[in-house]
């Protein structure tokens, strides 16, 4: 859909729906004045801690608690590789959903982890003490990380909690964030894939939207049911047009703090190269699931998570090619620039950031691409093998010297868990399959002289290579890695696995491409804070920091927007997914494979169901990709909804808000509770979510 302008819109739409609701607010931080002014509610310190422990992290995604039993909602999008690990030929759970009768009946995940944000400390005055004047960026960022660590391991010993250690404002504030840590997650219930993701890629970031994408799951502790303190009231009435609701979630990246130049780069180099890296990846995937349906079943959960990355991105592309909107980012750096170079206190402090940032980006253009395709893309076995091998020789290093992921007993305790902990059975054909296009996709970018394909390939082709490593190699079997990391060095010197030999290979290359990231890293990170630090002494805490897979509250009322010469109700309803159906043909035609096909129990139910009940809902939230399965609540801290997506026309808030189109879209609880009752009779879990 194309963009409008400012003038069109201020014409077409009144003046109360220019309101500019942007904002990823740390829950620390929420702009309480704000919501007082603009919508007479003031949230409480209790209502705040409320919804921050009722929220829960989802590795890369989110979720929420919704019943004093450790009932646990979030997208069936968020839930489908879950699902699909308990799936089998015979038994697919991600096709034809699932719903557990009894708390028997719920199905343990193996792996899957989740997280309650405990407690938040701020570190900052302590982290930037440790940094003295005149130091260097590298010996000032490792003395902030150090001091860091050490806060978060206090931190740990003291609450008994996982620990992360965070920054924001690109480093102008230092937190520890302590989460407690759930780790028996029991799926509960899930729609068939065809109604989670109705309409398919297709209508992926897109509105109107027709989707049921919720899953149910419970946490056990203790083999029990998990009794949270705090968990969401169930609406009962759902939301209405125009009324306000709050996200609260954890966005996974924006980069709106970047400084234009930096932008600039990732438009003309780092985006091209992984748009182009995606495709080839869909076109590898897509070559397997041809097959076979067997083998289309075994990766239809990573087709679906590539083609999102891949319209995700082209979103955000757009966002970098929108002139108007680079135009504003240049005009408020502008602004700052002028601002820091008249006081001479922030001049000294940031007033040579810039140009450091410009001259790292330049430099960095003659080797962009070797930290995406130098070393483990898409290859899970030589990942295994790589991380041995540096493993082995961090410690054979002093401390002082090993790289910042192995600096200390701790970590490198916790390398070697994750190296030899026990996964799923491989899939070694696709694995194969992956690593030969990985190194087709490697001679098409660096080229075939490249040294990373002169070490690998010596002269075979990538399919005799891929072939060859991955039918001759055991790194995939637990007893093996042990084998290896309990041998050292010495044992992987003398290994003649091909994969081993490989990463043996590969491994002074791999090292060298990341002493430049990090190189590069450094000098973007120190001198990103220096300019965040100018700006705190400019504007203090009125902003909010880009975001970072942190929890954050956003808030926005429930409104429409213009497209196609019209404007999209605010509303889709049941009546509308069958209309959907309908008018694409029904069963009878399958276009673009199916996505608007129903399952044959939502066409048996049609005459059961409210067709009038609101099914998805768009609002003016301000979210980005890692916001899916958040809560949406109303002022009273009833869940009213579940969002799932964006639209496509606000992707370019990865970079620049615009108010005039960012919206996101949620399911509406009243569609869950619906279909939990009229499609898939689990009028138990109907009573669980309503309290009854």
């Amino acid at each position: 859909m194309r963009r409008f302008t400012l003038p069109f819109l201020a014409l077409l739409l009144s003046a109360g729906a220019l309101r500019a609701e942007e904002g990823m607010w740390t829950f620390d931080n929420v702009p309480r004045k704000l919501l007082k002014e603009r919508y007479g509610f003031e949230p409480t310190q209790a209502w705040l801690d409320h919804l921050r422990l009722s929220s829960l992290h989802w590795g890369g995604a989110s979720g929420s608690f919704v019943s004093p039993d450790g009932l646990v909602l979030t997208n069936h999008h968020v839930a489908r590789g879950s699902i699909g690990r308990i799936s089998t030929k015979e038994r697919d759970l991600v096709k034809t959903g699932y719903v557990a009768r009894t708390r028997d009946e719920e199905l343990k995940i193996p792996g899957l982890t989740v997280r309650t944000l405990v407690e938040m400390v701020n570190v900052t005055a302590q982290v930037n003490e440790a940094v003295k004047p005149g130091m260097k960026e590298a010996r000032a960022l490792e003395a902030r990380r150090k001091v860091h660590e050490a806060l978060k391991d206090e931190t740990a010993k003291r609450t008994g909690l996982q620990c992360d250690m965070v920054s924001f404002y690109e480093g102008g504030e230092s937190w520890i964030y302590a989460y407690k840590v759930h780790t028996d997650v029991r799926l509960v219930a899930a729609p068939e894939l065809q109604i989670g993701l109705f309409g398919g890629d297709p209508d992926n970031f897109t509105y109107p939207r027709h989707d049921l994408d919720f899953t149910l799951f419970r946490i056990y502790e203790d083999g029990k049911p998990y009794k949270p303190q705090h968990w969401l009231t169930w609406s009962k009435e759902g939301a209405k047009h125009g009324e306000l609701t709050f996200v609260s979630g954890h966005p996974g990246r924006t980069s709106r703090a970047w400084t234009y130049g930096r932008m600039t780069h990732e438009k003309l180099f780092a985006a091209p190269l992984s748009l182009r890296l995606l495709e080839k990846n869909r076109a590898a995937l897509e070559g397997f699931a041809a097959r076979s349906p067997e083998h289309r079943r075994q990766v239809t959960t990573r087709i679906l998570g590539v083609e999102n990355s891949l319209k995700a991105s082209r979103g955000y592309f757009n966002g970098l090619n929108d002139v108007e909107g680079m135009k504003s980012v240049k005009a408020k750096e502008d602004a700052l620039k002028s601002q820091v170079m008249g006081d001479l206190r922030l001049k000294a402090l940031a007033g040579g950031a810039w140009t450091r940032i410009e001259q790292a980006l330049q430099a960095r253009e003659a080797w962009y691409k070797e930290p995406a395709l130098v070393g483990a893309l898409n290859s899970q076995f030589l990942g295994s093998a790589l991380g041995l091998v540096r493993l082995a020789e961090a410690k054979a290093q002093p401390a002082s010297q090993r790289e910042a992921g192995f600096d200390t007993d701790a970590k490198l305790e916790a390398a070697a868990k994750r190296l030899t902990a026990e996964g799923p059975a491989p899939n070694l054909e696709l694995e194969e399959h992956l690593f030969r296009s990985t190194l087709e996709v490697a001679q098409a970018e660096l080229g075939a002289q490249h040294r990373f394909l002169q070490i690998v390939l010596k002269g075979r082709t990538p399919a005799e290579v891929a072939k060859a490593a991955v039918s001759g190699t055991r790194i995939h079997q637990t007893a093996f890695r042990k084998e290896l990391l309990e041998g050292g060095a010495k044992a992987l010197e003398a290994s003649t696995d091909p994969m081993v030999v490989l990463a043996r290979a590969i491994a002074p290359l791999a090292a060298d491409v990341r002493r430049k990231q990090e190189a590069f890293d450094t000098v973007l990170a120190e001198n990103s804070r220096r300019i965040a630090q100018a700006r705190f002494e400019l504007e203090g805490r009125n902003a909010y920091p880009d975001a970072n897979s942190t929890l954050r509250l956003g808030f926005g009322r429930i409104e429409t927007y213009p497209a196609s010469g019209t404007l999209v109700q605010p509303f889709t309803t049941f009546g509308g997914l069958y209309d959907r159906h309908d008018g694409w043909g029904g069963n009878a035609l399958a276009a673009h494979n199916g996505a608007w096909v129903l399952p044959e129990r939502w066409l048996e139910a049609r005459g059961k169901l409210n067709l009038s009940t609101p099914l998805n809902f768009v609002h003016s939230v301000d979210t980005i990709g890692g916001n899916s399965g958040s809560p949406i609540v109303n002022a009273k801290g009833d869940v009213v909804g579940l969002l799932f997506d964006g639209n496509y026309e606000g992707l370019p808030s990865r970079y620049f808000y615009d108010s005039r189109v960012n919206r996101s879209v949620s399911v509406d609880v009243r569609a869950i509770v619906e279909a939990l009752d009229k499609v898939y009779d689990a009028k138990h879990l109907v009573k669980e979510v309503l309290g009854q």
